[in-house]
């Protein structure tokens, strides 16, 4: 399975020991991102770091497993009941008139934020390539909730990154196929039957190939 280095800029801490290992200068840029196109994989650079900022991440993952529906339909209800507790924190924060009361309803809520997301990511939403994630961010580019909804920013992430449980050929009782892309190296899944393009760099006929 081929990986990337991918580096945290919270905890990097300029020890720049990454730059004098890297092979092929992927990690010598000008904003502190990794340059993918450049990385090997090979992990020098995670195992030089001595602030544990960069690690190795997989180009492909396996798709989330699926949760039974009573089960979901429970989780949703607690969605709902979490999400409606932070609002309600965070409107006696704004009006609260005493520290005390407005520290504790600020925990509360950054509380019901961690249980939802944790909610949210066991109901399927973990992998920002199931067809769950991509569903509700196609749902957020039709109808952008405010004004300064980074747009660009949501087309841009549907195009980047594969849906790997592919959701619309499993209903369509499609087999899914895997190909390597010859130009930049990702691994992505196409339903059999249909011409394979890679997500990431948009190549497609004789520079894609089927590895199972």
């Amino acid at each position: 399975m081929k990986k990337i280095a991918v580096r945290n800029l919270r905890l990097c801490t300029k020890d720049c020991l990454c730059l004098y290992v890297c092979p092929t200068g992927a990690t010598d840029t000008e904003n502190s991102i990794i340059d993918t196109d450049k990385c090997t994989g090979c992990g020098a650079c995670a195992n030089a770091c001595p602030s544990g900022a960069i690690s190795l991440v997989p180009l492909s993952y396996p798709p989330q497993q699926k949760k039974e529906e009573k089960v979901l339909s429970r989780s949703r209800v607690q969605i709902r009941m979490k999400a409606e507790e932070e609002k309600i924190a965070e409107q006696i924060v704004a009006e609260a008139d005493n520290d005390a009361l407005c520290r504790l309803m600020s925990a509360v809520s950054k509380s019901a934020r961690l249980v939802n997301e944790d909610l949210l990511r066991e109901s399927g939403y973990m992998l920002p390539q199931s067809g769950n994630a991509h569903k509700i961010l196609k749902e957020l580019v039709d109808n952008p909730p405010s004004d300064d909804f980074p747009l660009e920013t949501a087309k841009e992430l549907l195009r980047r990154i594969p849906v790997n449980d592919s959701p619309d050929a499993e209903e369509a009782g499609k087999k899914m196929r895997k190909y390597r892309c010859k130009m930049c190296g990702h691994v992505f899944d196409a339903a059999d039957g249909e011409a394979p393009v890679c997500p990431m760099c948009g190549a497609s006929g004789d520079n894609v190939e089927l590895i199972e």
